[in-house]
């Protein structure tokens, strides 16, 4: 954790819930992108996570992973059947902080108040379309740098470099894209030695480069966006959602049978 989570910039008090091991902490879109553009502001070294179903399951099945998201200073619902699982357990969490509309938010309160932001993630394609797309959806956005990483492991030396250039390009928010669980466990480790905000906002670089279509308003209310992305991405995604999907629903099921007061803490 790079700061304390407990002390929002925003200084509103803040309602968490433990689902599955996993800390989600009550925050709307707004409210989101209006801490991270505070933290921003005060030079200030965090990073946040937008998790879903498939986050928790990560985290369930690899304690380091579940250490990453229970350390970030943000940990917002991307998905609805987490958002139905914070209001079974009181938590009053109106709708998703869905990663890509909070990358949106973001980046246009950055453009306003002349916060410089970067890109580290996805592929040359991606991120070249990022880089014109961005900052037409946010006008007088300053986009100071883009990388795109390999698809493997870097050594030591190419991490490095890639620090170095965040860090010479003076940007106070870096968007990271680099699917889960390896985005949420860059930002954790780079977000101090960056000097910035990391946000993991994941597959926010496909869908605001155009490549990739969201799923109906209707669709994402009902909390069936993942059975969307099934039938646009087969191949990729079935493996995982046939994994995922049985596991949070059993899951959660019997974390509240056996405790159906779970009482919200805030911070």
């Amino acid at each position: 954790m790079c700061a304390d989570p407990g002390v929002l910039l925003s200084n509103r008090p803040m309602a968490s819930v433990p689902i599955l091991g996993v800390r989600f902490d009550a925050r709307t879109t707004s409210q989101t992108a209006d801490d991270v553009l505070r933290w921003a502001q005060a030079g200030e070294a965090r990073y946040a996570c937008f998790s879903n179903a498939h986050g928790v399951i990560e985290a369930q099945d690899d304690p380091s992973f579940e250490r990453v998201l229970n350390g970030s200073d943000l940990n917002v619902p991307d998905g609805m059947s987490i958002v139905r699982e914070m209001r079974a357990r009181g938590v009053d969490q109106p709708d998703r902080a869905y990663g890509p509309d909070v990358m949106l938010a973001v980046a246009q309160r950055a453009a306003e108040a002349g916060v410089s932001v970067a890109l580290y993630g996805s592929s040359p394609q991606v991120i070249a379309l990022l880089q014109e797309r961005l900052p037409a959806l946010a006008p007088g956005l300053q986009l100071v740098e883009a990388i795109s990483p390999p698809f493997r492991a870097l050594s030591d030396e190419e991490d490095e470099a890639d620090v170095q250039r965040l860090r010479a390009s003076g940007a106070r928010i870096v968007f990271v894209g680099l699917g889960c669980p390896r985005q949420e466990r860059w930002c954790a480790e780079h977000a101090e030695r960056v000097g910035a905000v990391c946000l993991a906002v994941g597959a926010a670089f496909d869908f605001h480069a155009g490549l990739l279509r969201q799923a109906p308003a209707v669709l994402q209310q009902a909390g069936l966006e993942w059975a969307f992305r099934l039938a646009m991405e087969p191949r990729r995604l079935w493996k995982r959602y046939s994994r995922v999907v049985p596991r949070f629903l059993l899951g959660t099921a019997r974390e509240r049978s056996r405790s159906p007061a779970v009482t919200p803490f805030v911070s």
